[in-house]
């Protein structure tokens, strides 16, 4: 009509109030989703920054001439090598970031079991949810690293990791984007059952990187026996890891060796 002017906030009689609910729902969950994002990232990404990037200083510059009997390879990677794995390592860090969404909203929502206070199951099953979040990590990794490896899926998820042949401890998160999501993977699934505190996933997530690091530094940094064999043979050293990248047809395990 005529000089009336239309409420611009208005909507049609035809459109169903479940839909523009729905769509008000749609978009709160993803501004939700993008908060946790940004909010994890920078998390994220310090976690491997500080992680491989100290191991790096202090194993491969810092102590390199020390450790000069326990270096495992002749050569060191190059500069361009360890470029691309920082790269890809920062791409991996944004793909966890968003798996923090999952884990986040679903504890939020009550479907996982994050907790906020660590001794609010007690101390005991504080130990306990952390040594098992580790052992359970490690027959996630090795399963799906062992499946990875089938020719018909090394190709598109684990080729990237693999092109390090001499590794570094950037090498630790250069995955190809489907490898990511793999690893990713574990800590949804694992709280959909298990229980954790914040502070255990805090330790277990620490954890991970710096064994990982460590396990791609190119020196042997774990004790050995008389014989020259690993004192503790049921961990996996860095020469087990690095046998790994070197020939591929083994020691697919990341902290432990009982699955090989």
């Amino acid at each position: 009509m005529d000089g009336v002017v239309a409420n611009p906030w208005s909507f049609p009689m035809s459109v169903p109030l479940a839909v523009i609910l729905s769509s008000i729902g749609a978009l709160t969950l993803a501004l939700d989703a993008a908060s946790v994002f940004f909010r994890i990232l920078p998390f994220e990404v310090a976690r491997y920054l500080i992680g491989a990037g100290g191991v790096f200083l202090i194993v491969n510059l810092l102590l390199a001439r020390r450790l000069k009997e326990r270096k495992i390879r002749p050569t060191s990677p190059d500069a361009s090598q360890m470029r691309r794995e920082f790269w890809s390592s920062l791409r991996t860090s944004a793909i966890f970031a968003f798996s923090a969404i999952f884990t986040v909203l679903g504890s939020k929502a009550g479907i996982m079991k994050a907790y906020d206070d660590p001794a609010a199951l007690g101390w005991a099953y504080f130990a306990f949810s952390l040594g098992a979040l580790i052992v359970l990590h490690d027959a996630w990794f090795y399963w799906t690293h062992r499946l990875i490896h089938d020719p018909r899926l090394f190709r598109r998820f684990h080729r990237l990791h693999h092109k390090s042949n001499n590794p570094s401890p950037w090498t630790a998160y250069s995955f190809d984007v489907g490898e990511a999501f793999v690893n990713t993977a574990f800590m949804p699934l694992a709280l959909l059952v298990l229980p954790v505190s914040q502070l255990a996933i805090f330790l277990f997530l620490a954890h991970m990187i710096i064994r990982n690091a460590m396990g791609h530094s190119g020196y042997e940094l774990f004790p050995s026996n008389r014989n020259g064999r690993p004192l503790f043979d049921w961990m996996t050293s860095v020469t087990h890891h690095d046998l790994h990248h070197a020939q591929a047809g083994w020691n697919y395990g990341l902290y432990f060796t009982w699955w090989d």
